[in-house]
């Protein structure tokens, strides 16, 4: 039989690689910027195996454009929303990704972000930096305190329950929202579950966490951020098109809000000339929340091992539409 080969639209762990060329040949896009759709395009049409990332726009048209060799799309993340899914499923290409793999990692970095926004820790480095440090005095640089804060959490799968886990030790109140209600849940977290409305008008840190959806799409808008305390701070690690950024602008230059700190964008990377790049009170971090050296190169090894599986013709260990082997 003929060595399959593998496409990897980004450097990943060399030993994951390693480990694919192993069993197949493997080529890997070496550019820092993800390769452009028509090298997605091009490699799609002869690769049996494409190892993939969210910057990827795998869309109808690029899966349309493989051969009836692909036996396997596998993203290194655990969302898949640059994916049609719908579109791989009915070439019946499974769609392989990395769930739980960066579960408290991510929760670490949410953290990070609350306590830096509400204490406004990055203001606070950048005036000391710019030879700016004011004497101290009473409301120099105050910020939220965080223990005994009431925080708000939408979406509350793994990484929303992991920093309800980390909000304990702060002694919070802690109030969710998800589609689904989680009893269980909330009786080991002492989290309280609210509709929409509600989460946005009592919560003193508002913190992301859901899955992008279209009917996530900007849930959090002008109308919903009025709701909101002025003293509050929002927090966003899940995707950027949840939040409607012209509505969050409005809302931090109108004092509708006092903070935000966003880890995603829509669109990515977030256009040099955007307003949010001149604000203050926001802090802008690069899609870097499951960015520890541990978690990445977990992913990219469960990345591979859907790769290997799809090549071998066995069900993907960690498959986004299992429909395909119904």
């Amino acid at each position: 039989m003929p060595t399959p080969f593998v496409f990897i639209t980004r450097q990943i762990a060399s030993e994951a690689i390693e480990r694919l060329r192993e069993k197949a040949e493997v080529e890997v896009w070496l550019q820092e910027s993800p390769p452009p759709k028509t090298v997605l395009l091009e490699k799609i049409a002869y690769t049996d195996g494409i190892l993939t990332m969210l910057t990827d726009p795998i869309d109808s048209e690029v899966i349309q454009a493989a051969s009836s060799s692909l036996k396997v799309i596998s993203q290194m993340a655990v969302g898949f929303d640059n994916i049609d899914i719908a579109a791989a499923t009915r070439r019946r290409i499974p769609v392989g990704h990395t769930p739980g793999v960066l579960t408290e990692t991510t929760a670490d970095f949410a953290w990070a972000l609350i306590l830096a926004a509400a204490r406004r820790i990055v203001e606070a480095d950048r005036q000391v930096r710019q030879g700016i440090w004011k004497p101290w005095g009473p409301d120099v640089l105050t910020g939220l305190d965080v223990y005994g804060a009431t925080l708000g959490i939408i979406g509350f799968g793994r990484i929303g329950q992991a920093v309800a886990q980390r909000a304990k030790c702060f002694n919070m109140h802690i109030l969710y929202y998800s589609r689904q209600r989680k009893p269980e849940a909330e009786r080991a977290l002492g989290a309280t579950y609210v509709d929409l409305e509600e989460i946005f008008r009592r919560s003193d840190i508002l913190s992301l966490h859901l899955n992008y959806t279209p009917a996530a799409h900007h849930l959090v808008n002008r109308e919903r951020l009025a709701l909101m305390k002025p003293t509050a701070i929002l927090i966003n690690t899940a995707r950027g098109a949840v939040v409607d950024s012209e509505a969050l602008v409005w809302a931090l230059q109108n004092s509708v809000i006092a903070g935000a700190a966003l880890d995603v964008f829509d669109p990515e990377p977030i256009p040099h000339e955007h307003p949010l790049l001149q604000m203050e009170n926001v802090i802008l971090t690069p899609h870097i929340a499951s960015a520890s050296r541990e978690t990445r190169r977990r992913m990219a090894l469960m990345a591979v091992e859907n790769v290997l599986a799809g090549l071998e013709d066995r069900p993907l260990p960690y498959c986004a539409n299992p429909e395909v082997y119904s």
